[in-house]
């Protein structure tokens, strides 16, 4: 045996009957490289026969991501197997020690599962729009630990999969994609309400992106300390475009109150001033002694 057989074939530790070598190490290590690469290459396989199926992209995403986290574990076992460690007496002997970290690691755990759940589930998939708390974008990417959100602003926000499991999500693109919103106006007292609300609905249906199906809608809100308190309740096919498109009505709006007179009054208050009962006196000023 020469000098470089007898480094590799070396035993340097002995685990569950198993002994461990450099060699064996080495082997385990490529083993789980080429593990990773065909588990890459499975995924995308995956995807492409649900592709050619006419699966829709968060099938496809969902599907391709779990086969990879499978393909990648059996290597990881299969690798560790080629050591020399006896895989069955290691994981029996392990559970204990999986319990207590599944006890130190809560969180992470938690949000571990919550990712399987989300990837089989998928009440949240890969392209939605949600608010979940204060983020509010379009889902980039489920990882098994947390979610990349990308906002409007192409700000990215990482949310933990426990946060879309267990509170509250608003997901708008499920049932459908489009959306509705209001555009808040008030009109001064005496003002015309049905011209009001003519002028509201003529506006919004000149305006290309507001969907004609459902149409727009004008509700006379409340009577306020100020104004006539109206809302003008469009839909759109894009999430992403309600604060575009509602300042494109309101600029729409302005515009079109001032051609017919309609104003627009700004919080003001009345203050009546009335005298007393007599004649006010000044109080002197007290004198030092």
């Amino acid at each position: 045996m020469t000098r470089i057989e007898s480094i590799l074939y070396y035993p340097l530790v002995t685990l569950s009957g198993g002994t461990i070598t450099l060699a064996s190490i080495l082997v385990g290590g490529v083993i789980v490289v080429v593990g990773f690469l065909i588990a890459a290459l499975v995924g995308r396989m995956v995807e492409r026969i649900l592709i050619a199926r006419g699966a829709s992209v968060a099938a496809q995403f969902a599907a391709g991501k779990i086969t990879r986290y499978l393909v990648a574990l059996i290597s990881i076992l299969v690798g560790i197997n080629s050591t020399g460690v006896n895989i069955s007496a290691v994981l029996a002997a392990s559970a204990v020690l999986l319990v207590g970290i599944g006890l130190g690691l809560q969180n992470i755990a938690q949000n571990f599962i919550s990712g399987l759940i989300l990837l089989i589930e998928q009440p949240v998939r890969r392209g939605d729009y949600i608010r979940a708390g204060d983020a509010l974008g379009r889902v980039e990417d489920i990882g098994l630990r947390a979610t990349w959100v990308v906002t409007r602003d192409e700000v990215m926000i990482i949310v933990p999969n426990s946060q879309l499991i267990s509170s509250q999500v608003i997901n708008h693109l499920r049932p459908a994609a489009k959306i509705r919103f209001a555009v808040k106006v008030g009109v001064a007292y005496g003002s015309d309400t049905a011209r009001v609300r003519d002028v509201l609905i003529h506006v919004a249906e000149e305006n290309p992106r507001v969907l004609r199906d459902p149409s727009p809608e004008v509700r006379f809100d409340d009577f306020g300390d100020s104004s006539l308190q109206f809302s003008l309740l469009v839909w759109v096919d894009n999430p992403r475009m309600d604060r575009s498109v509602a300042s494109d009505l309101r600029f729409a709006i302005d515009a079109a109150f001032q051609k017919v007179d309609i104003e627009i009054p700004f919080p003001q208050r009345d203050l009546h001033l009335r005298s007393g009962f007599g004649p006010f006196t000044r109080l002197a000023a007290p004198t030092s002694q």
